[in-house]
């Protein structure tokens, strides 16, 4: 039977078939979307999470990334795992720059205690030393109360984040935002010029951080005026729909009475305004687009979807973005993935066709 030459030319018309039948096997299409990443301190590990979840799906493609403050920590790390070891190196590369984050905290005085480690407590606004730092931050500058400048995330980004390779080698557009002290305008940083200074300078709180200096200008953290920034995706992409991945509550049920619940509302609102300005102008060009009052061939409509957790985040203080407690980091790590696979199952279909939530109802 191994012998027989009409078995062997029936196996091999069998072969001859089976490899047709590979290479004409319909391939999965990927969908290009860009994303953009809000600030929110350690709140970001939130959108760790949903970048992780994405990131398993090879009908995913990522054109660029605008992000801000913790989202312009996630989208460097990300753009550097990408760049290293494609998409299962990039979930790494998050997944080992957090945990490093959270051992660079250990020391930190605003931390939870290993009380509130031991009873899963989260909360820092009832913390004395907390109370006190923030005290402290109202009355001192940080040229006074950090005059060394010191920011543990400078040394777990030179550790982690090939910036040469992200200038050099970019896989993704980033566009990292932050705030012009002395112009009060937005800066928008582009891929020829990512450096551990540009990721601090999207980050810096300006009672906590001294500004930091690029070239000759100062600047602190990007959420003042782009939190993230929409433009760049708008005018240096090609793709039509953004992800915009929410940290910070866009709405809440409730009055804030006590004086930190009042404060941490003003920060919502002021560093949310900036994106609702945006998504205000983007709603008014579709409309021009769709009314065809638009004929220029490279204006499109622009697609807008959400990933958020606000019935999450609303139960969290603001005193909560400094905690890098493991556990907590971990916790909002799966509550992005969950909220991610919500989005997938329920809005993905959508990317490409049309927009997946309401503007209108969301955001005007």
């Amino acid at each position: 039977m191994l012998n027989d030459p009409d078995a062997e030319a029936t196996m091999n018309r069998a072969d001859s078939r089976s490899s047709r039948t590979r290479r004409s096997a319909p391939r999965q299409e990927v969908k290009s979307v860009n994303l953009a990443l809000q600030g929110g301190g350690a709140h970001g590990a939130f959108a760790w999470g949903v970048l992780d979840r994405l990131l398993e799906e090879d009908a995913i493609g990522i054109e660029g990334i605008s992000a801000t403050s913790a989202g312009a920590v996630n989208a460097v790390v990300c753009a550097h795992g990408l760049i290293n070891g494609g998409r299962e190196g990039a979930r790494q590369a998050l997944g080992e720059f957090w945990r490093q984050i959270s051992q660079a905290a250990l020391l930190s005085p605003v931390q939870p205690s290993a009380f509130d480690r031991l009873t899963g407590s989260h909360s820092l606004e009832t913390s004395p030393v907390f109370l006190l730092f923030h005290m402290l931050t109202q009355v001192v500058s940080p040229y006074e109360l950090n005059p060394f400048n010191y920011n543990p995330l400078l040394h777990v980004l030179e550790r982690t984040v090939d910036f040469e390779r992200l200038r050099s080698d970019p896989q993704v557009k980033l566009f990292l935002s932050a705030t012009n002290v002395r112009s009060g305008k937005i800066r928008v940083f582009e891929n020829h010029e990512m450096s551990a200074e540009v990721v601090l300078a999207s980050t810096c709180l300006p009672f906590i951080f001294q500004a930091v200096r690029i070239d000759d200008e100062y600047y602190w953290d990007g959420g003042y005026m782009g939190n993230p920034a929409l433009f760049p995706l708008i005018y240096r992409c090609e793709t039509s729909d953004i992800v915009v991945v929410h940290i910070n509550p866009i709405s809440r049920p409730t009055v804030p009475r006590t004086a930190a619940e009042i404060l941490n509302r003003i920060n919502e609102i002021s560093f949310n305004s900036s994106l609702m300005r945006e998504v205000r102008a983007v709603d008014f060009l579709n409309r021009l687009v769709e009314e065809g009052r638009v004929l220029a061939p490279d204006i499109r409509e622009v697609r807008l979807h959400a990933v958020e957790a606000d019935d999450v985040m609303q139960h969290l203080g603001a005193a909560s973005k400094l905690n890098a407690d493991w556990s907590f980091l971990t916790d909002l790590h799966a509550i992005g993935r969950e909220k991610a696979d919500a989005w997938l199952r329920t809005s993905f279909a959508k990317v490409g066709f049309e927009s997946s939530i309401d503007i209108g109802h969301r955001y005007l």
